[in-house]
């Protein structure tokens, strides 16, 4: 299947395991397929699919992320020993382990289309990672706790692993205990990098955006914590937008 084919197929299997989406129709241009199957993807629940679709999807998925540009992190060139700051997008990065900004459900956000770096981890690295969170949430048998953190498979993305934490949600002003849920968040990324003997990890900027935790006391706790638990692990900080590129730099020099 050229990519165009795939970009199809993978359409109308999640139509068709929907009666309520039968008048949908495949779009004419690549624009609007292309975020119909992302919609499609953010809203399917945790289910079983055959290894046909997930062929596909894989197919699919790698083709998308090597056209986007993947990143190694031996291109990348250190601001301070083991701590790196690289500007990009997160999906696209190859290291051993990205963290994810997840909620306290840890199966993804089900918003379709939605620019959360939740929504766009679970968009690439394809629904198995949503049937994977949603096994260790079923195992566990209650919401992840703020400032801990989970482990799993990245399937489709170049990194290894994605590591899922849940920040604080802040409300108002930033208290001592916001503060130490988010220390608590690197510090437990970090834990379990060690644990699974990996020897680099790449943060997003944890709580800020859609929790609503100020940048720059972010950014603050978050070169803190990583300069003080980080230990032989090489830390990559992503940031997305100029104004964190900015605050890491005058952080890290």
């Amino acid at each position: 299947m050229k990519q165009d084919e795939r970009l199809v197929f993978l359409i109308r299997q999640l139509i068709a395991e929907q009666p309520r989406y039968k008048d949908i129709s495949v779009p004419d241009n690549i624009h609007d397929r292309k975020k119909l199957l992302r919609a499609l993807m953010n809203v399917r629940r945790s289910e079983y699919i055959d290894d046909a679709f997930l062929k596909v999807q894989d197919e699919y998925l790698k083709e998308e992320i090597e056209e986007k540009g993947v990143t190694e992190i031996t291109s990348l060139a250190p601001v301070e020993e083991g701590i790196y700051i690289w500007q990009g997008d997160i999906t696209t990065l190859k290291c051993d382990a990205i963290v994810n900004a997840a909620n306290s459900g840890m199966t993804g956000c089900y918003a379709p289309c939605h620019a959360c770096i939740d929504n766009c981890i679970h968009t690439y690295a394809g629904i198995q990672l949503r049937l994977s969170c949603a096994d260790i949430m079923k195992k566990q048998g209650y919401e992840e706790p703020t400032g801990q953190a989970k482990i799993t498979p990245a399937y489709n993305l170049p990194c290894k692993y994605v590591i899922h934490t849940v920040g604080p949600i802040v409300y108002g002003e930033v208290t001592k205990e916001d503060s130490r849920l988010l220390a608590s968040c690197y510090r437990s990324c970090i834990e379990l990098a060690k644990e699974n003997a990996l020897k680099n990890i790449a943060f997003c900027c944890i709580s800020t955006g859609e929790f609503h935790f100020p940048n720059d006391p972010a950014a603050q706790i978050a070169v803190q914590t990583v300069r003080r638990y980080k230990g032989d692990i090489e830390v990559i900080f992503n940031v997305f937008k100029d104004v964190d590129y900015k605050i890491y730099k005058e952080l890290l020099g």
